[in-house]
């Protein structure tokens, strides 16, 4: 039995077919939505009932804010690799207050203590556990200081973990094992970080950086493909604060000089650098050698050098 619900109420209508398969009205050819009040699917636009009574996954109770939804919420955080633990542990508050708001007396206060220290404890109970804390520490901390988002530092969580599921780690620094895994996962993810800006935040230098990030790579057998000019692009568009038109000017720029092999064993970040001085030059805009280069961290010489192999190869698109 199928009824056709309008605006005001129901009607009944007797008509069988396979309800709950159905992706669409199969008298007017409409979408099929969910009604959460009557936990019916009916359609959108003549409001026949296609099935009655399904089952509601959703929470029994209703939220108009994020700070209600939050305290009526039962659940807690999803899992993530980000977590030594897959943030699956459990773990006590800071506040030595009760579950009403009240202070609580100083034998609670040190009960407490001693609970969150051996909570701490079991936490990370073997040596495992404390590399991995340490080490998924180190690439947060890393990525919230170079804007690297969430999806990129899962990344380079499960590639540290590969590394240390196969033993890669006896010999070398947690720190740069990290580092490595968080510029090899920034690079995966198409938005690449140049060596120098990840090695400032670091607590390792950049020659371990790129050998640890060489062994990794090679071990795990990682497909970096390599990294391009405009990837740059954008980001350094921002840093020096150019118009709209100087940068896209300087991505065709960028493209023709791709096509021509101009970037070809050159440093990419001097490249699109260079293109964005280029892009400037050719549309009024006041972007110096000095600000493109201290916002690339490469010298003026390389901006000089290649903004004319970039501007060469434009000339002779527009000649052919």
């Amino acid at each position: 039995m199928r009824e056709r619900r309008s605006v005001h109420g129901r009607q009944e209508r007797t008509k069988p077919s396979q309800a709950n398969l159905a992706v669409s009205c199969s008298e007017c050819g409409g979408p099929i939505v969910h009604d959460p009040d009557e936990a019916d699917l009916v359609c959108a636009d003549c409001g026949l009932i296609v099935a009655e009574q399904e089952i509601d996954a959703g929470p029994e109770w209703r939220a108009y804010t994020a700070d209600e939804r939050e305290q009526k919420s039962r659940t807690g955080a999803p899992t993530t690799q980000r977590m030594h633990d897959n943030g699956l542990s459990t773990t006590i508050g800071w506040k030595n207050k009760d579950v009403y708001g009240q202070t609580i007396t100083g034998e609670k206060r040190q009960q407490l203590a001693r609970l969150r220290t051996w909570d701490e404890r079991f936490r990370t109970r073997d040596s495992r556990d404390r590399n991995l804390k340490q080490a998924l520490g180190e690439i947060d901390r890393m990525s919230s200081a170079l804007g690297i988002p969430e999806q990129a530092r899962e990344v380079a969580s499960v590639l540290y973990r590969q590394a240390l599921d196969n033993e890669l780690l006896p010999g070398r620094s947690i720190e740069g094992m990290a580092t490595a895994s968080l510029y090899a996962a920034s690079r995966l993810e198409g938005i690449p970080r140049p060596i120098d800006e990840v090695a400032a935040v670091s607590r390792v230098d950049d020659l371990k950086i790129k050998r640890a990030y060489r062994y990794l790579s090679r071990e795990l057998e990682l497909e970096i493909p390599p990294t391009s000019p405009l990837e740059y692009l954008t980001r350094l568009g921002s840093e020096i604060s150019c118009t709209t038109e100087t940068e896209r000017r300087a991505k065709e720029l960028l493209e023709n000089a791709i096509e021509h092999g101009v970037h070809s064993g050159k440093d990419p970040v001097g490249v699109a650098a260079s293109a964005l001085y280029a892009a400037g030059r050719l549309t009024n805009d006041h972007v110096t050698q000095s600000v493109v280069s201290e916002a690339a961290n490469v010298s003026e010489v390389t901006i000089r050098s290649r903004y004319r192999e970039i501007l060469d190869a434009g000339t002779e698109e527009e000649s052919a």
